[in-house]
């Protein structure tokens, strides 16, 4: 027994699990001692009833690994606990499941994972609890591809020289059931339709039953993923899959309840909203994807029939905060191939997008907050945009400051509340560590990789 003032002599673990893991001496991606001078980026931030340890999210990749057909199609493996949970256990505040099916019509790929059946839940239900026992929380996205599914994994498609290949019935492909707000050969991703060099399959028309059926699929997965015991839900609405088609007058040509007019497109959005709420506890975190800008403004298919911009974002912004979202996930395009950006050739214009949405929600006196998600490679980067460049406090900011969505002193204010990083993690999965250290913070580091830390600048 230790005498007492001694440290306590043992090595405790994780409670409420069927295995052993340590529980850490102090929570990694943590500053040991938080002060005023501790960067915004570092400091815990609320959301209803849950609490990111810092402001840093690994937003959803695709890894194409799940089973294609079979009883475990669709179902998340030990490869999930490895990448996911050393993300968790190297510091992230928020760990997310790659976009998950609502339907099996709705992976990308038939190597995606699904959330549509029971079966499924006990595979994000261990990942869930591997994540959260390394001190993060736990978030699954939640899709349906439409147009943009049953195609193959990148790598597959590869060696052909192709962006995409259309995966067939023989690889568990469903040609005949991709789906669209709009239906035909021409509507297909790529305007190629059966063409031999194309590389998405034709979509048909949803009727209305369909689309209800898919908002309630939408529910459905999200009543797994609480069973799961998963702490954040996201909607995809973004880069190109099956709400985005229909919020873009481009890809959404309808003439019912569902298409034409702005209310009508965002029919489905709304829709799946106020289902998920209704099936998940009022302390959960809902999260929404967006393609801000679809980037088409300048083509001639928006001088005919418009597009998704900034504007059609910072309006629907406005009906979020009391549909119930709580934080706004601020990413751009993938709905066309006519697309007018380099996405790859700028670090920062997603969050000049998402510093403009967040003002406009404070002019509306609205409070959402906003997450910025790009190619965010440098730690001092991360940093300017959760602070405010160039104020002349410590680089720290109160964490209240973000999470009551107010001005930061001296009239200035954040571009966003959390930053959102995906391929960085890929490269390397102890950036949120790397991060503190470049910027001289003495963060915690999991236990079992204390005689590892990088020394103090």
């Amino acid at each position: 027994m230790a005498t007492t003032g001694q440290p306590k002599a043992s090595n405790d673990g994780v409670p409420n699990l069927p295995y052993f893991t340590p529980a850490h001496i102090s929570d990694p991606g943590v500053p040991f001692t938080p002060s005023s001078s501790t960067p915004t980026l570092f400091t815990p931030l609320e959301i209803r009833s849950k609490r990111l340890r810092n402001r840093i999210i690994v937003a959803p990749m695709c890894q194409y690994s799940t089973a294609p057909t079979g009883p475990d199609v669709g179902k998340l493996t030990d490869y999930h606990v490895a990448t996911l949970g050393h993300y968790a256990l190297k510091g992230a505040g928020l760990v997310f499941i790659e976009a998950t099916g609502v339907q099996p019509n709705g992976r990308i790929s038939p190597n995606c994972p699904g959330l549509w059946s029971d079966a499924q839940t006990e595979g994000v239900k261990r990942v869930s609890d591997f994540i959260k026992s390394q001190g993060a929380l736990s978030g699954i996205q939640l899709a349906h591809a439409g147009r943009k599914s049953s195609t193959m994994p990148p790598w597959v498609a590869a060696p052909f020289k192709k962006p995409s290949l259309r995966a067939t019935k023989e690889v568990g492909g469903w040609p005949d059931d991709v789906v669209g707000p709009t239906g035909g050969p021409e509507n297909s991703w790529d305007g190629k339709g059966l063409a031999e060099d194309g590389g998405f399959w034709p979509p048909r028309q949803l009727t209305v039953e369909d689309i209800k059926d898919t908002v309630d699929a939408f529910a459905q997965a999200a009543r797994r993923a609480v069973e799961a015991g998963i702490d954040v839900i996201e909607i995809h609405a973004a880069h190109g899959y099956l709400i985005h088609q229909f919020l873009s007058p481009i890809t959404n040509r309808r003439t019912d309840q569902y298409g034409g007019s702005f209310e009508n497109r965002t029919r489905i959005l709304v829709e799946v909203i106020q289902a998920i709420r209704k099936v998940i506890a009022e302390g959960m975190p809902l999260f929404l994807r967006v393609s801000s800008t679809e980037w088409m403004e300048e083509s001639d298919l928006a001088k005919q029939y418009g597009s998704w911009n900034v504007d059609s974002t910072i309006k629907l912004t406005q009906l979020l905060p009391a549909l119930g979202v709580d934080l706004l996930d601020v990413s751009s395009g993938g709905n066309h191939p006519e697309q007018r950006i380099n996405m790859f050739a700028s670090k920062d214009y997603q969050t000049k997008i998402a510093n403009q949405i967040r003002q406009s929600l404070k002019a509306a006196n609205l409070k959402l907050f906003i997450g910025a998600v790009g190619l965010i490679t440098e730690a001092e980067q991360a940093r300017d945009i959760v602070e405010d460049r160039g104020s002349d406090k410590s680089i720290g900011e109160e964490a209240n400051a973000a999470k009551e969505m107010t001005d930061a002193k001296d009239g200035k204010e954040p571009m966003a509340d959390v930053i959102l990083v995906a391929r960085q993690f890929m490269r390397e999965p102890e950036w949120v560590l790397k991060v503190g250290w470049k910027l001289g913070i003495d963060i915690a580091w999991p236990s079992q990789f204390l005689r590892v830390r990088f020394p103090k600048l």
